[in-house]
Parts: structure tokens; sequence; C-alpha cells
């Protein structure tokens, strides 16, 4: 047990450069406080005490802002970025070295007693607001975007983003080696790329039929910027 906390102070502090201290992380970061917390929920649960373990999870709900069910299973250095607004469904499984930010929700589709709740594998990123919902599996090293919402399994070596989830393999695969994937900033727009292809080729089009293009459609500028003019503000 204690080498499983230090692992998840080591797991907070390689993935949060604000961390100056593992002290300052175990006194003040509330993501590993819900961690801490639903290890020991969940071995009461597992032990028999299972009414004990829902107070014991409520209790850490009300301090922390993580609402983990005592049932659930995480890995080992597992950790919650921010710690604010995160559900933890019942038949939930997390693997190890995995990082949850902010907003996100791991649920369930279904009334039944049965496994409803995702099956999320090693070293997988979920950014701020993503949902992921039903039993579906979210394969190893798979990066979930902010705000994106997953309803279907998801391959190894994902990038999943917008409303519904859309899967795109890496091109780049990462690898069990390298660094924690963060870099969320970096997730393509498929709406627009497709956007962007139809505009274009409605051009094409538009020359080969008479000759010249009409570019006073709506559209942003050649730099990715929309122009005011173009929605009256």
């Amino acid at each position: 047990m204690l080498a499983t906390l230090r692992r998840d102070l080591v797991s907070a502090r390689e993935r949060d450069p604000a961390a100056r201290s593992s002290f300052e992380i175990a006194l003040c970061y509330s993501g590993v406080h819900a961690v801490w917390s639903h290890r020991v929920c969940h071995w009461l649960w597992h032990n028999d005490f299972k009414f004990l373990a829902r107070c014991c999870s409520s209790l850490a709900s009300v301090l922390t802002g993580v609402d983990i069910h005592p049932a659930a299973v995480l890995g080992q250095g597992v950790f919650i970025d921010h710690a604010v607004g995160v559900v933890i469904g019942e038949t939930a499984e997390v693997g190890d070295d995995v990082t949850i930010y902010q907003g996100v929700t791991l649920g369930g589709t279904s009334l039944n007693r049965v496994k409803r709740h995702p099956t999320v594998g090693n070293r997988v990123t979920i950014g701020a607001g993503a949902k992921v919902l039903g039993a579906i599996t979210i394969g190893d090293d798979s990066r979930i975007g902010a705000n994106a919402v997953v309803v279907k399994s998801v391959p190894p070596n994902s990038v999943v983003v917008g409303v519904p989830g859309q899967v795109i393999a890496r091109s780049r695969p990462h690898l069990a080696t390298d660094r924690p994937d963060l870099e969320s900033a970096f997730m393509p727009d498929l709406l627009g790329l497709s956007l962007h292809s139809l505009l274009g080729r409605v051009d094409e089009l538009e020359m080969a039929v008479e000759g010249h293009a009409h570019r006073h459609d709506v559209r942003p500028s050649e730099t990715g910027v929309w122009l005011g003019e173009d929605f009256s503000i």
C-alpha cells in the first residue's frame, strides 16, 4: 500500500509542472487525496464493509470534488489534475499511469446490474470535460480530447475528438517508454478540415463550369482567422 501511495505522488510530480515537492502534493492536491481516499474505500468495499465504504466515498466526494464509487478499480499512478467535477462509476476500470483532468465522467448507460462503465487502458490521457460512457474500452496510449463524448470503443494508440467522438489513428504511435501524452493543444479539427476540403472542391467545380470561382462565401482567411464582418460583430 505504501508503495502504491508513493507512486501516486511520483505520478503527480511528473505530470504537473506546478508541483514543487512531494510534501506539497501530499498536503494540497485534492486529486491525490481523492485517489488515496478511494484506495481505502475500495479496500473496505471488497472486505464486506460496503456501507462504511459508501460513507467514506461520500465524505471524500464532499471534501475533494471527485465522486468515485468504491467498487471502481483504479490502477497505479492514476493522477486526477485539478480534481473538480470528476465522476467515476461503479464498474469503471482505470489502468496504470492514467491522467484525468477536471470535469471528466466515466459514466454508465444502462440500468441493469452489469458491467456498464468504461474500461480505460494504461497511459491514457482524458481531457477536461470529456465524457466516456458505457461498457466500452479505451485502448492503451490513447488520448481523449477536451469535451469529447466517447460512446464506442477506442483502439490502442488513438486520439479521439468531437461530439460524438471521432477516432483518429496516430501517425506516430505513443510508446510505453515515452513521456505522458499531455499535448492537448495539438488536437485535430476534423470538422474544420472537412469544410475546407468541401469549399476547395466547390471552387474547383465552379472554375471548371464557369471559368472562375466565387470567393464571396463565408470562410476563414488564409491565416485561419474568421472576419468579424461576416458575423456583424
